[in-house]
């Protein structure tokens, strides 16, 4: 799955999944764009990929998506089009959706559905030039069946699936195919949260907790991020040229619905 002269814009790329993915899309010879907020850190994951003197970096806010738009659109300007973008931010913080407050469900589409949106329109026309794009965001398994404890999340989450299965749509005759990643448990700090807030909730342990999440998928095991990007590689290659709109679980199986 070669990417050889094409450029890779990956989101939250200092941690986690967006940072295996860079590195799974650097290996595959992809010039990365690495976005987000902390300068210090993307330098590290920089210097840390295959080819590091072709890689770029960008110091970005998402919960300010028309700026990081805004500097995407400056980089494009001043060193050619993005033809990949990986959509990845952290999640909205847990809770009930009983008892969400308005501006949670506010800040969460802002950081995600509107990031989403505004990056997009900033690669799109690059993309249509090259004949080549690829619109891969890191959504949640709760696309497909919500997660307890997650409501502002489970909300937001349904909302950019349907977002990009729309855009997915209109952009295929250009030759972009938009689709969506939905991680399950996976070695994260994110999943380190989350498990930690149940467990403070219940009054349960975290080793509790933890294996009673392992219990309900059928691999066994938590899932690892370089898992994850090897999804993400797949849809950024040629390899899935005849794939949009669609999306995809790397979840062990534990998800139940179809």
């Amino acid at each position: 799955m070669p990417l050889t002269n094409k450029t890779a814009l990956v989101c939250g790329s200092t941690s986690g999944i967006g940072r295996a993915s860079a590195e799974a899309l650097a290996t595959a010879g992809a010039r990365l764009l690495l976005l987000s907020r902390d300068a210090g850190r993307l330098a590290t994951a920089a210097r840390a990929l295959p080819g590091s003197a072709a890689h770029s970096t960008l110091v970005a806010d998402l919960d300010d998506p028309a700026a990081a738009a805004g500097a995407v659109a400056r980089w494009i300007g001043a060193n050619g089009p993005v033809h990949i973008l990986v959509n990845n931010t952290g999640g909205p913080p847990g809770g009930p959706i009983a008892t969400a407050q308005p501006e949670a469900f506010v800040a969460a589409f802002r950081q995600h559905l509107l990031a989403n949106h505004l990056l997009a329109q900033a690669v799109i026309p690059g993309m249509r030039a090259a004949g080549y794009g690829r619109i891969i965001n890191i959504v949640s398994t709760s696309v497909k069946q919500p997660l307890p404890g997650l409501g502002v999340s489970n909300t937001t989450r349904g909302a950019v699936a349907s977002w990009a299965k729309t855009l997915a749509g209109e952009l295929g005759r250009d030759g972009i195919t938009v689709n969506n990643v939905l991680p399950g448990a996976t070695q994260t700090g994110r999943l380190d949260q989350v498990i930690a807030n149940r467990a403070a909730a219940t009054g349960r342990s975290v080793a509790e907790i933890t294996d009673e999440m392992v219990r309900e998928i059928p691999l066994g095991r938590i899932g690892t991020p370089a898992e994850i990007a090897a999804a993400v590689l797949f849809l950024a290659s040629p390899a899935a040229s005849y794939i949009t709109g669609v999306s995809l679980p790397v979840d062990g199986g534990r998800i139940t619905a179809l």
